[in-house]
């Protein structure tokens, strides 16, 4: 590693391993720390703490890049696949623990509009925009269009619904919490048929019983099932059994961890789709009681592990784009990027929500407010896991700078936009 040391000789970095592993945990510390006023200064400011935290990542890689880890995804893939994997899960966790909405099909018709409609129309727009644009192979182009689909439950919380039994929501951030929560597991078989592309692109015969019955159906069906059995259970255990059995009353936020991790372990066992069963669970177990104080405490824990985890994945991104992960970038991926989230995004949102009975300016603010980050970044590197793809290098270029400008530009306009929502559009109360 290179010497980091001052004119007159004196270390401002020591490089031996031990005051390496103290300086990161220096850093993580200091990110934590800061991490706690976040939420207010992103209320001041109107500007997102993403865009605090990656370029700060950027200026730490710029100035000591010998003495921190190497923060492209394709030097430590497994890595980066689970990290962003444990930050997802823990974020769909507190995503459906917060929802007041009850589960009707009336009550969640945008959320359910936006992942059957406008989220398979992104997909197929990108993938076509990938594939005769931008010259990839069809199974990355596939690829491209199911990465970069799903809006990010980790980055979106400047437009997401409050705290559980907070009151008053808007018809925007209602939708755009839910979509966040159901359209990261609901991409998953898109991502399966561009591996199974690649597969065919190599000399293998495309199974598509296989990819409809298993991939499409069965997996989607488990992980809705696990996650409405789990859910119920553990909903039974905290909040009726244990009025029974009082030894087994708990008021321990970080029961929402625990179920989490169990709720997606067990499913991926039987392999369902975990990222499903974690926010069905959520949104079951928070109805099995709405009104107990209880959920406060688990969303404030799953708050608090999230944002922990995103300051540190923040960081990294932001030292990745300085480090080489644009290195394919090119005029046309640039060219992709602003069709992608401001028109192919917008289009596709406002034609699934074109028979909604709520404000038009709503549904712009809807439309424009895809925000993209850690899901895109889990489910590529979790393609490129399980199978090559020709164009890694160019996806990695193509989804990072997307998921950058995203950031800088919902993260900017997130605040302004909710606000202005708010003094035009009267919230509602919230169905029951």
């Amino acid at each position: 590693m290179p010497d980091q040391s001052a004119p007159g000789g004196t270390n401002f970095v020591s490089v031996t391993p031990m005051n390496q592993y103290i300086f990161l945990l220096s850093i993580i510390g200091i990110a934590a720390f800061a991490m706690t006023w976040m939420p207010a200064i992103t209320k001041k400011t109107g500007i997102s703490y993403a865009i605090i935290y990656v370029a700060a990542g950027a200026l730490l890689y710029l100035l000591f890049p010998g003495n921190l880890p190497a923060p492209l995804p394709q030097a430590y893939p497994d890595i980066t696949l689970h990290l962003a994997e444990i930050v997802v899960i823990i974020s769909l966790m507190g995503t459906g623990i917060k929802i007041d909405r009850s589960f009707r099909i009336k009550n969640w018709a945008s959320p359910l509009k936006l992942i059957s409609v406008a989220m398979v129309l992104c997909i197929a727009a990108a993938a076509l925009a990938g594939y005769y644009f931008l010259g990839f192979g069809l199974a990355a182009a596939v690829l491209l269009g199911s990465v970069l689909a799903p809006t990010d439950p980790v980055l979106a919380s400047d437009v997401q619904v409050g705290p559980p039994n907070h009151g008053m929501k808007s018809e925007t951030r209602f939708s755009l919490t839910a979509e966040a929560g159901l359209n990261d597991g609901m991409a998953f078989p898109f991502i399966w048929l561009a591996i199974m592309l690649a597969g065919t692109a190599a000399g293998q015969q495309p199974d598509w019983l296989h990819w409809v019955g298993y991939e499409l159906v069965y997996k989607i069906a488990a992980g809705t099932v696990m996650g409405l059995v789990l859910g119920r259970a553990i909903g039974y255990l905290v909040f009726t059994l244990s009025n029974k059995y009082t030894f087994l009353k708990t008021n321990d936020g970080f029961l929402a961890i625990a179920m989490t991790l169990m709720v997606y372990a067990l499913t991926e066992m039987i392999h369902g789709y975990g990222f499903i069963a974690v926010f069905v669970s959520a949104i079951t177990f928070r109805h099995s009681e709405k009104l107990d104080d209880f959920h406060h405490e688990l969303h404030s824990v799953t708050d608090q592990f999230e944002r922990l985890l995103v300051a540190v994945l923040l960081l990294l991104f932001g030292g990745a784009l300085v480090s080489g992960i644009l290195d394919s970038l090119n005029g046309k991926m640039v060219i992709f990027t602003l069709l992608f989230l401001f028109v192919i995004r917008p289009v596709a949102v406002l034609i699934s929500l074109s028979t909604a009975k709520f404000h038009r300016y709503e549904k712009f603010a809807i439309a424009f407010l895809g925000i993209r980050g850690m899901g895109s970044i889990f489910y590529l590197a979790f393609a490129v896991s399980e199978t090559n793809f020709m164009e890694t290098d160019e996806l990695w270029s193509a989804v990072a700078f997307t998921i950058l400008v995203s950031v800088v530009v919902h993260g900017i306009t997130a605040t302004p936009i909710i606000n202005f929502l708010k003094k035009t559009i009267p919230e509602e109360e919230i169905p029951h």
